[in-house]
């Protein structure tokens, strides 16, 4: 990675969605209004985010929190199967259900993901040119951020499974010149009161 100046790459996954996906709920709602009122001290720069309706809408009313901070959408930040794993990169007494959980997405989604998984890394990863740091936020979904916390820790590409990112929770990782990347805090529910907390996580592990 080249660059002089230290990147803050902040990710969030979009407000709790309607069943259909194609809204968010009223929760979600609150949701993008709490993450805002949050980020509102933050120096950012630029907000991204994904194509679909629950991330473009989580985005806005973020954006409406903010101050005069510009708004992209960007394929690149959308919703798609990153890396499908070989069944050796997997364990042995789970890889039929990983894969078989996959295998359940449209392959469109599985065929272009590696390519718009690797325009996500260049786009949004890596220190940056100039003197001052950059200050980026990014409003996505669960498997992109599985996949960026995986590649700023180096670990093997079958591990972004696993990974999973509360509704409007934020995690930000940081890209130093001449240091390898940093998660400096993940899946952070700090800005929602409890009832909003751990939205998009399987019941079980709602604590």
């Amino acid at each position: 990675m080249t660059g002089t100046a230290a990147r803050y790459l902040y990710l969030a996954r979009h407000g709790e969605a309607s069943e259909d996906e194609s809204t968010l709920t009223d929760r979600g709602r609150r949701q993008a209004v709490l993450l805002g009122e949050r980020l509102r001290k933050a120096p950012l720069t630029a907000i991204h985010h994904g194509p679909l309706a629950r991330a473009e809408q989580t985005a806005r009313i973020v954006h409406e929190q903010l101050d005069g901070v510009p708004l992209h959408m960007s394929p690149a930040a959308g919703d798609y199967v990153p890396y499908v794993p070989r069944r050796e990169e997997l364990p042995a007494e789970s890889a039929d259900a990983m894969l078989g959980f996959l295998a359940q997405f449209p392959a469109e989604e599985r065929e272009q993901g590696p390519g718009l998984a690797a325009e996500a890394v260049a786009r949004f990863t890596g220190p940056v040119d100039g003197d001052q740091p950059r200050h980026e936020l990014v409003i996505t979904h669960n498997f992109l951020i599985a996949w960026l916390v995986r590649e700023a820790l180096d670990a093997p590409k079958g591990r972004w499974m696993g990974i999973n990112q509360a509704n409007a929770a934020l995690t930000v990782l940081r890209y130093a010149p001449g240091r390898a990347p940093a998660v400096l805090f993940f899946n952070d529910t700090g800005h929602l009161p409890a009832e909003l907390r751990w939205t998009g996580f399987p019941s079980e592990l709602h604590i």
